[in-house]
């Protein structure tokens, strides 16, 4: 019978949610570069999807830096460790801030000249939208960092989130050694 996994207590929640903001905010700048290659009419859905990923990466760094917070509290601690989950955590907290500027940024890119009855034109709708893509960058670079430490902890050091385990269905362990 399949059933849902345990979730894990908060503290287990942190590599379950990371993955989700790291894949939304590293496609967003595709959907912003294809809307700005794109006639003005065509662009702004893609502009505006890209806005949407935006704010739900940006949302779930949020989420990914309290869980993060809540699990590396209860970690294994090391020096080495330890100096690789602080710079982590400061990375995380810069990466936050970062996508929460540049997000709102986007927005007023796309909203603010229709707020002031502007018809878009090519500077709007092209020229803007490809210099935040470098300014996105600055972010992008901070978020791949802050991974790349995460990784570190992982991969390097063996830290692990401590989540309950889960019990193996007595059919399925039976199946398994029988050969009749």
């Amino acid at each position: 019978m399949i059933q849902f996994p345990p979730l894990p207590d908060w503290s287990g929640l942190h590599p379950l949610v990371i993955h989700f903001p790291i894949a939304l905010l590293l496609i967003a700048p595709l959907f912003v570069l294809v809307g700005a290659l794109l006639k003005p009419e065509k662009g702004r859905a893609f502009l505006i999807a890209a806005l949407v990923l935006m704010a739900i990466g940006t949302c779930g760094t949020y989420l990914a830096v309290a869980t993060g917070e809540a699990a590396g509290k209860i970690a294994e601690r090391t020096p080495e460790i330890n100096a690789v989950l602080e710079h982590h955590e400061e990375l995380a907290e810069r990466t936050r801030a970062s996508f929460t500027v540049l997000t709102i940024i986007f927005a007023a890119i796309l909203f603010v000249p229709g707020f002031f009855h502007r018809e878009s034109n090519r500077a709007v709708s092209t020229i803007l939208p490809l210099v935040f893509i470098v300014l996105y960058g600055v972010g992008a670079l901070f978020l791949a960092n802050t991974a790349h430490n995460g990784g570190r902890l992982v991969h390097e050091f063996g830290v692990k989130a401590l989540v309950a385990s889960s019990p193996v269905p007595a059919s399925n362990a039976n199946a398994e050694g029988d050969s009749d």
